[in-house]
């Protein structure tokens, strides 16, 4: 996918506001990062589903029986432990799922942190840590190491974000897109947060990168589609509980608004084969809202899988595998 000349707009000289943010809040609430399993079929429960915030309108893996489209082994997450003392919360942090052009692309997890009414900072710092990489080998970040948040301040649904020096260094014009849309993501998942105006060292940003790309204005989700797979799943998260029947949502760009959702077990059987609909297709991209049900004994890790039947003779296209934790319904 060429990520050249990207319509980013020139950002509008605005005062720097250093002011930590003291309080942030959701659309909704993000739910709970699955136990870890301690048997092939666990039967521990979960907790409630993801519940991803409407943002805009509209552990180590190991190899499972299931496989991806590829060959390769499905992840099985290993979540992340909880701090040993004090209250905690789940955040959202946007990252890059690899793969082939279509199937490529930002992509949602969650992470547990200390309980903090800062809760835009602490997405962010967890953005820049990545420490959900090393759960995730099939997850990457094109947010430079060493990156650092100096500052960040919402106003007037612009969130304000000052980063060291080395979130502009190294990589060409796709890697430099890549990072300002995750920084984008992760911070418009709150409803406090329509847009995005970038500083490094508390310099306003109106080109970024080593090939210069032009900032014009607050950057918002819409600036970045180009960085999305074909069928963008923004719920549940990558790694998430899906409930049972599942909520599927996000946005897609596929021939004739038509796709497919599919749920696989732990054994890579599939449970539900359904198809959905976006609000717009072929050449424009609409909004999903599916729910999905499905039939499962025990709780245990499963794949929730997008892709959509090709043009040419119906065969699976832009297949995007994510690992979900499967409960049996109510």
């Amino acid at each position: 996918m060429n990520r050249n000349g990207h319509r980013i707009r020139t950002i509008l000289a605005i005062s720097f506001m250093a002011v930590v943010v003291a309080a942030c809040s959701t659309s909704g609430g993000l739910g709970t990062i699955p136990p870890e399993p301690r048997t092939p079929a666990p039967s521990v429960e979960p907790g409630p589903p993801d519940m991803t915030p409407e943002p805009s309108p509209s552990a180590t893996p190991t190899p499972t029986p299931g496989a991806t489209p590829n060959g390769s082994p499905v992840e099985t997450p290993k979540p992340t432990p909880t701090p040993a003392s004090g209250d905690t919360m789940v955040i959202r942090a946007y990252f890059v799922l690899d793969g082939d052009v279509g199937v490529e692309g930002l992509v949602p997890t969650l992470r547990d942190v200390p309980e903090t009414t800062a809760v835009a900072r602490a997405a962010m710092e967890t953005l820049l840590r990545g420490e959900i990489l090393a759960d995730y080998p099939r997850l990457s970040t094109a947010i430079p190491a060493g990156t650092r948040l100096l500052g960040l301040s919402i106003k007037d649904g612009v969130a304000t974000v000052n980063l060291s020096r080395e979130f502009e260094s190294g990589g060409g014009s796709a890697s430099a897109f890549r990072r300002l849309g995750q920084v984008v993501y992760t911070l418009t998942q709150f409803s406090t947060v329509r847009s995005v105006l970038f500083q490094v060292e508390g310099r306003t940003v109106t080109t970024f990168g080593s090939d210069g790309i032009v900032l014009e204005g607050p950057q918002a989700r819409n600036d970045f589609v180009d960085i999305l797979p074909s069928i963008f799943v923004d719920r549940p998260a990558y790694g998430a509980a899906a409930g049972n029947p599942a909520r599927v949502t996000g946005n897609a760009d596929v021939f004739e608004a038509t796709f497919r959702i599919a749920i696989l077990d732990g054994a890579g059987r599939k449970l539900a084969d359904q198809q959905a609909m976006a609000t717009c297709g072929t050449g424009c991209r609409g909004t999903f809202d599916v729910t999905v049900r499905y039939d499962v004994a025990k709780a245990q890790w499963g794949t929730l899988r997008t892709y959509f039947g090709s043009a040419k003779d119906g065969s699976p296209t832009d297949v995007r595998d994510y690992p979900v934790w499967l409960t049996p319904a109510d």
